[in-house]
């Protein structure tokens, strides 16, 4: 006795002379299509999208490196580029006066200066500020009235990446409309953070939250000169961001679940709706009994 294979199986098809179309099937059919391409094509989007999970320890993420680079991007409108000057010390016995490398002053304005400056500093509490400490002379009226456009620890956050953090959290602060003979005060507290992208190319962003005060010093001389200063402290404290991406069986198993049941739902509803019609138009020809 020959087996036939096509009893095995369980999708058995019903000849098409046999079912009947209907209008509120269709409408049903075409809804139920268009809703699942509309959640195909999100969860395709969350599928391709990446997941950025964070997670703290207490460590020093660069082990080989004593160093942490700083980026500063500064402009003072009332204070001329002649004057302007770097200073860098810590808690190692580091004194700069006049840091010059990597250095760019830009006039601008009447006067004013864009100052620019990458180095680096010694992993230990220590400061640097923006003054006119360097300069071979002094200004009769040094005003250090400044708006910060970015001040970065650590290396540069590749553009796209979608994290909440505080990695430029000096961006855009505007000290415009402080008193020209204020001196500017900023405690930052940085930490360390570690991100890795999904190919496991690792970046050390360093992230700081700040507080500020603006004070006019006074010695025994008369009147200190102003400047402004950039406190620093290092967090034993290490962020780490990952980036995840779902697992491909994942986004099959949601796809055959959407495809799957929606028919399935669909199915019911038509038969609800048919059945319902039915038993309508028998009531209307008094055939219910």
């Amino acid at each position: 006795m020959q087996f036939d294979l096509r009893r095995l199986d369980i999708y058995r098809k019903v000849p098409k002379d046999l079912t009947q179309p209907t209008f509120v099937g269709a409408c049903i059919s075409v809804s139920s299509v268009l809703f699942i391409t509309f959640l195909f094509l999100s969860e395709l989007m969350l599928f391709i999208s990446m997941d950025v999970t964070s997670e703290l320890s207490v460590e020093d993420p660069v082990r080989h490196s004593e160093k942490i680079p700083v980026f500063i991007n500064i402009t003072l409108p009332k204070l001329g580029c002649d004057y302007v000057g770097l200073d860098i010390q810590d808690d190692m016995g580091r004194h700069e006066v006049g840091f010059r490398d990597n250095t760019v002053k830009v006039p601008v304005g009447e006067g004013g200066c864009r100052f620019e400056s990458h180095f680096l500093i010694n992993k230990v509490p220590g400061n640097f500020h923006v003054s006119t400490h360097s300069a071979e002379q002094q200004p009769s009226e040094p005003d250090m009235t400044h708006i910060v456009h970015r001040l970065r620890f650590g290396m540069d956050l590749q553009e796209g990446k979608d994290v909440k953090g505080s990695f430029n959290s000096l961006a855009n602060v505007d000290k415009t409309k402080a008193k020209a003979i204020s001196t500017h005060d900023y405690i930052v507290k940085v930490v360390p953070t570690v991100y890795e992208d999904i190919s496991g190319n690792v970046r050390y962003p360093y992230q700081y939250t700040y507080s500020y005060r603006d004070i006019v010093q006074f010695h025994h001389g008369g009147q200190s000169i102003p400047a402004i200063w950039f406190r620093y402290d290092l967090s034993p404290i290490t962020v780490r961001y990952k980036e995840k991406r779902k697992p491909f069986y994942t986004f099959l198993t949601t796809i055959c679940a959407i495809v799957g049941g929606t028919f399935t739902v669909a199915g019911i509803l038509d038969s609800l709706i048919f059945s319902a019609a039915e038993i309508f138009k028998k009531a209307e020809l008094g055939k219910l009994s």
